[in-house]
């Protein structure tokens, strides 16, 4: 038996198969630049890679090639071989609070939710209908990045806005990376052996979001009714004064959709750089002299020590603070940069063991008041746990 996890993202389609009995991968590639020009994929397994040039138009294309390119690589013998599929979706609103087995309810619902991530739950749409096209009677499963955050209470969620807005638009925080999340805390959980822990979880990377979790559940995080609030990101401005908009509109005789595309676009990081919105690059500039990449930087580690402080409070009590993506798992500086500004708490680093990358470790000071680690992410295998427990009800 075997699952298949499908992630789609900016014009991309990832997928990995896993072995159902021990959840290794067994094969994992990507779809890139779908519906653009130069677009191209890579498939690899054991002893087996591919990459290859290929006119990806739609992403329904894509999982007809998909199939195709696995039979006749016989990495698969037929479509059949593949008994789960888990999706990630964007968005389930107040309706989902864990994954759900797909129906033709859930798609409707997933479509009507379209307002609300209209640059991603279309498109999983599109997949999900034509992955059902050609295999039917496999059993497919919607796992929502916004789910694990409906344990969030009321006064967490709710904006102090006009109560309408949310009862007639469904204006409230509902936070994003959730399937990354709830993976750091259970990893961790395993890692201490301990079922019940608080932890401030750093998702760090383009896109980035701070989470503070008791106990497996949502006390709050960071990112907010989108994905453009809370701390900045590589293009993303984070939380910012919202009259700024109609001030820059003014100005500039934007419409209120260019302002937003803007701050989601042309903030973060390559808004302050006028350079980058790659972490890595940054660091390089600063390494050069740069004022503007060094400002930017600082900024960020303000914006991200700023959370773990405010949620240090709502947690009371922390057992762990942890760095996981992109920039979390792999930045020695900036997460060294983050901690420092957190000395008045009794929070302190351990430089040697600060050097790790990509590696579940302790990088805590042995006098620091709360541990600090860094746990990689893999949301890819959190849709193939959620699969299987599913399965194994």
């Amino acid at each position: 038996m075997k699952i298949l996890t499908i992630d789609t993202h900016d014009n991309i389609l990832d997928f990995k198969v896993f072995d159902y009995d021990s959840l290794n991968p067994i094969i994992n590639g990507s779809f890139y630049r779908i519906g653009l020009e130069n677009s191209h994929f890579k498939i690899s397994a054991q002893d087996f890679e591919i990459n290859q040039e290929l006119s990806l138009k739609t992403y329904s294309d894509v999982v007809d090639i998909l199939f195709n390119k696995l039979i006749e690589s016989n990495l698969i013998y037929n479509e059949e071989e593949i008994s789960f599929i888990a999706f990630r979706v964007v968005h389930g609103g107040e309706l989902y609070k864990e994954p759900v087995l797909i129906s033709d309810k859930t798609l409707a619902d997933i479509s009507s939710l379209s307002s609300l991530a209209p640059d991603h739950n279309p498109i999983s749409v599109e997949v999900i209908k034509k992955f059902k096209n050609i295999l039917p009677g496999t059993p497919m499963l919607a796992v929502f990045e916004t789910a694990y955050y409906q344990s969030m209470q009321e006064r967490t969620y709710l904006y102090p806005i006009p109560y309408s807005w949310y009862k007639k638009h469904g204006v409230r925080k509902y936070g994003y990376y959730g399937i990354s999340q709830k993976y750091v805390y259970e990893r961790l959980s395993e890692e201490l052996k301990k079922d019940k822990l608080s932890i401030i979880s750093c998702r760090l990377g383009n896109g980035a979001s701070i989470t503070a979790i008791k106990d497996g559940e949502v006390i709050d995080t960071s990112m907010g009714f989108t994905t453009l609030a809370g701390i900045m990101m590589g293009s993303r401005s984070g939380d910012i004064d919202p009259s700024i908009i109609t001030y820059i509109m003014e100005k500039e005789g934007k419409s209120a959709g260019e302002v937003i595309y803007d701050l989601s676009n042309k903030s973060g990081f390559l808004g302050l750089t006028e350079l980058t919105s790659e972490v890595k690059d940054v660091v390089v500039a600063i390494d050069n002299g740069d004022e503007k990449a060094k400002v930017a930087l600082d900024i960020f580690a303000d914006y991200v020590a700023s959370y773990i402080a405010e949620y240090h409070l709502k947690l009371v009590e922390v057992d762990a603070i942890c760095f996981s993506a992109g920039i979390g798992e792999n930045a020695s500086l900036i997460r060294k940069k983050i901690i420092e500004r957190l000395k008045a708490l009794g929070i302190m680093i351990d430089e040697e063991a600060n050097k790790v990358q990509k590696e579940l470790k302790l990088i805590s000071h042995k006098d620091s008041k709360i541990a600090i680690y860094v746990v990689p992410s893999d949301k890819h295998l959190m849709l193939a746990k959620e699969a299987k427990r599913y399965c194994d009800r």
